[in-house]
This record gives structure tokens, C-alpha cells and sequence, in this order.
């Protein structure tokens, strides 16, 4: 192997490994608000993010105590699926409930 057929595989194999990467993740976020129920807000983490109850329950009380508490971390389409998911069931409930996705 000469030395420009070496740099071309070095090459060709970051090329790949970029390639390879895994997409960005993002975290989703619900944030804490005067008028959505407590139990509201555990049925969408039981629902929506697949929390055990008492996991739900947990992120329910850090929301409400915190002001803001994170469900889970997903690629960008899952994550903004389940925040339009959380904004669509909530507005049909008539809460405010807000979530959030960002970059990790």
C-alpha cells in the first residue's frame, strides 16, 4: 500500500464513520404551570413518555417544585412528536401544558 493509497483509505473511512454517526438527541421537557392538574400531567408521562407510575409521579413533583423536569431524550422527530403529542392532548383537555425539546 502506498502512501497516497493509505491517506485515500484514512479518508474514505472518516467519511464513513461520519456518516455512521448517531443523530442528535434532544431532551424533552414539560414546564410547570398554574392550571394543569397534577394528574393530568402523570397520566402524560404514563401515556405519552411510558413512565411507571411512580416514575410519573416522581417527575410530576420535580416539574411542580422546579418550575421545569425532563421525560426522556429521543432523536428530533420522536421528540418533537412527543411535544406535539403532550400540546394536542392537552388542548383537548383544556390545560396549558407546555413541553419543550432541546438539543442535548
Amino acid at each position: 500500500m502506498t502512501l497516497s493509497d493509505f491517506d485515500q483509505d484514512l479518508k474514505t473511512r472518516e467519511k464513513i464513520e461520519d456518516e455512521l454517526q448517531e443523530p442528535p438527541k434532544y431532551r424533552v421537557l414539560l414546564h410547570n404551570d398554574d392550571f394543569t392538574t397534577m394528574d393530568f400531567v402523570v397520566k402524560i408521562l404514563e401515556e405519552v413518555f411510558h413512565k411507571s407510575p411512580s416514575e410519573a409521579t416522581s417527575i410530576m413533583l420535580h416539574v411542580h417544585h422546579r418550575g421545569i423536569g425532563e421525560c426522556g431524550t429521543y432523536p428530533a422527530e420522536i421528540a418533537e412528536t412527543k411535544v406535539d403529542t403532550v400540546h394536542a392532548r392537552a388542548r383537548a383537555a383544556g390545560f396549558p401544558l407546555l413541553a419543550t425539546a432541546e438539543k442535548v
